[in-house]
């Protein structure tokens, strides 16, 4: 049964107003003809691109070397094998090579090399997959490579500074939670055990931090969704794991995002007794400490997190309270530690994937409503010019640079099967958000890892091409040193 929260509209008059009231409704008129004959989407709002060509949720999204956004299985009643790709210059979706395996649930992750690694997921059944497979953009083809050693959904994958791929966590068989944790090392296209967590955990953030560590931080530590505070360090030189300070707050399904400043910042997210998060805090990789900063204007979770060119972080969409998916959208102002409302969305999503483009734009794709999986996708943003190149004087084709900037902490969403107390989705209102006028501005850290993407790099404030959790779990298109977050999936 799915409940609709009411929301209650007052009409007020006033007899000495009427000619400003009718002012007012002229403007807003001019508004709507001015915006459905085309008028250019201004810095903080949303509009419309094209769709995707099947609906779905609990996917990934990669940002490619060439520009492009390749989005890859999910849910839409069933999982999905297909697999498309955005071309932000058309605004179009075209079908690319579908994997060999379907599943919802995954990772993907831009390798070095070029190539997009996709782990683990879950079947039909909620089975988890320890199979692998590469996706290669030349050929816009899927090969299998060498399956992990234990299956796995809902878990992290962070490309690490020295290449090779760091999965960790997640739901094995009879919806466990796992603590074991594997290396891919694409020269060999094997998998090597690593040490183990100190907590088995799901849903959980993985962000890679400048001094080369990775930080897991929260999810879920039992099949009926019990959230946890705690927080550990992977050494990628010893392979080992220590505790480092807890959070304030125990929370799954959040988000975690590498800012300019090497501080990482986990908002919303999901707490024990099923209701939604508003609050935020800081971690400090100097003196291993979590802090509290601004709350989000609106709890949520299931949302996405994406780091914009100008230092600010974009939230967007995800689960409200008792379970209303949002349309809303805010931003996080580092230098102020306080949220502002922004434009909210054209479509109410959840658990959908939010790509950073070299653009600047922000593309958002897929989710799900109160209807189920959904195929629309829709940009943040107004286009910046791109810098101009000096004009060569010989021929020749242009190879595109691999991006030095982050994934979008994309998560991936949680099976049906994990109790999700009392939350029963509710369409949420459709009135819009008010625009933020808040502009921050920030300078970014250089990249201390090869561009990944579903999980997490050093910002840079550069229109260059990136790589993406998310978040959490988690993969948003993510580059490497930004989290990898991964939502939970209710189907």
């Amino acid at each position: 049964m799915k409940h609709v929260k009411g929301v209650a509209m007052r009409v007020q008059r006033n007899d000495g107003r009427w000619f400003a009231c009718g002012l007012a409704l002229l403007i807003g008129l001019l508004l709507v003809m001015a915006t459905s004959s085309g008028v250019r989407a201004g810095p903080t709002t949303w509009s419309p691109t094209g769709s995707m060509t099947i609906a779905r949720e609990a996917h990934s999204a990669t940002l490619l070397p060439n520009g492009r956004v390749l989005v890859v299985g999910g849910y839409d009643g069933d999982a999905l094998a297909s697999a498309e790709l955005y071309d932000p210059s058309s605004g179009t979706w075209t079908p690319t090579d579908s994997m060999i395996t379907a599943r919802d649930g995954h990772t993907a992750t831009l390798l070095p090399n070029g190539r997009v690694l996709v782990t683990g997921g879950q079947d039909n059944h909620g089975d988890p997959f320890t199979s692998a497979e590469l996706y290669d953009p030349r050929s816009g083809t899927w090969t299998p490579t060498d399956s992990m050693t234990t299956g796995r959904e809902l878990h992290t994958a962070t490309l690490l500074p020295n290449g090779r791929v760091l999965v960790v966590g997640g739901f094995g068989s009879n919806f466990t939670p796992i603590a074991s944790a594997e290396l891919y090392d694409p020269s060999s296209g094997t998998w090597t055990l690593t040490g183990s967590m100190t907590t088995a955990r799901y849903n959980h953030t993985a962000t890679l931090l400048p001094n080369g560590q990775v930080l897991v931080a929260g999810g879920g530590i039992s099949s009926n969704v019990i959230a946890v505070a705690s927080a550990e360090l992977y050494n990628p030189s010893s392979g080992t794991w220590t505790l480092t300070g807890s959070m304030t707050t125990a929370r799954y399904n959040h988000t975690a995002t590498l800012l300019p400043n090497g501080r990482v910042l986990v908002a919303g997210g999901g707490s024990t007794s099923g209701s939604s998060l508003a609050s935020a805090e800081l971690y400090d990789p100097s003196n291993g400490t979590w802090a509290p900063t601004g709350s989000m204007t609106t709890p949520r979770d299931g949302n996405t997190a994406t780091l914009l060119s100008n230092g600010q972080v974009l939230v967007a969409g995800g689960y409200g309270d008792n379970i209303i998916v949002l349309a809303s959208a805010e931003l996080y102002d580092l230098s102020r530690g306080t949220w502002t409302l922004t434009g909210s969305m054209k479509t109410h999503r959840n658990e959908h994937r939010a790509t950073l483009l070299p653009n600047g734009q922000v593309l958002a794709v897929g989710g799900s409503n109160n209807f189920g999986p959904i195929a629309s996708a829709e940009l943040y943003g107004m286009a910046m010019p791109p810098t101009s190149t000096p004009t060569s004087t010989t021929t020749g084709t242009a190879t595109s640079v691999p991006p030095t900037s982050t994934p979008t902490l994309t998560k991936t969403a949680m099976p049906t099967r994990t109790p999700r107390p009392t939350k029963t989705t509710t369409p949420g209102p459709t009135t819009s958000t008010p625009t933020s006028t808040a502009t921050g501005t920030a300078t970014s850290m250089p990249p201390t890892s090869t561009p990944t993407t579903t999980t997490t790099s050093t910002p840079t404030p550069t229109m260059t091409a990136m790589p993406t959790t998310t978040s959490t779990p988690t993969a948003t298109n993510v580059p490497p040193q930004y989290a990898v977050y991964l939502p939970l999936v209710q189907h």
